[in-house]
């Protein structure tokens, strides 16, 4: 049966759940970051999800990565699925600009995060449901 990990419980607000996976957002306003999570159980690995689940998983990247394209115009849009720190199967996809905090490296690691307010957590969540059904 399948539970997101505490870790991404804790760090993240759920934003919609999409055919195969729950896309989330970080709870770091310093960055655009999205986490799509696929609703499967024990996966720690793109590689584990079979033919149709991969093809979908790469689809919701596709759609997320274009979304945050779409909305905030970024520099460079990050896709990573690490795993190091939560072996739950997730995938950040940040949109990262040459002003914000981390640029250029990693926004892992990189200064404390600074929680969202629940307005500002309430309309980016509005706008990106608004993206993705519009």
């Amino acid at each position: 049966m399948f539970s997101l990990h505490p870790r991404l419980k804790a760090d993240t607000f759920l934003v919609k759940k999409l055919q195969t996976s729950s896309l989330y957002l970080m709870n770091d306003c310093r960055y655009k970051w999205l986490i799509l999570v696929p609703e499967i159980a024990d996966l720690s690995e793109l590689h584990q999800l079979n033919a149709a689940e991969f093809a979908s998983v790469m689809n919701e990247i596709k759609k997320t990565s274009q979304l945050l394209a779409d909305l905030y115009t970024p520099k460079k849009i990050n896709v990573g699925a690490l795993g190091n720190m939560v072996d739950q199967l997730h995938i950040h996809v940040i949109a990262r600009n040459e002003d914000d905090f981390a640029w250029p490296g990693p926004v892992w690691g990189n200064g404390n995060s600074i929680p969202y307010t629940e307005q500002l957590r309430a309309e980016i969540t509005k706008t990106i449901i608004n993206k993705l059904t519009g």
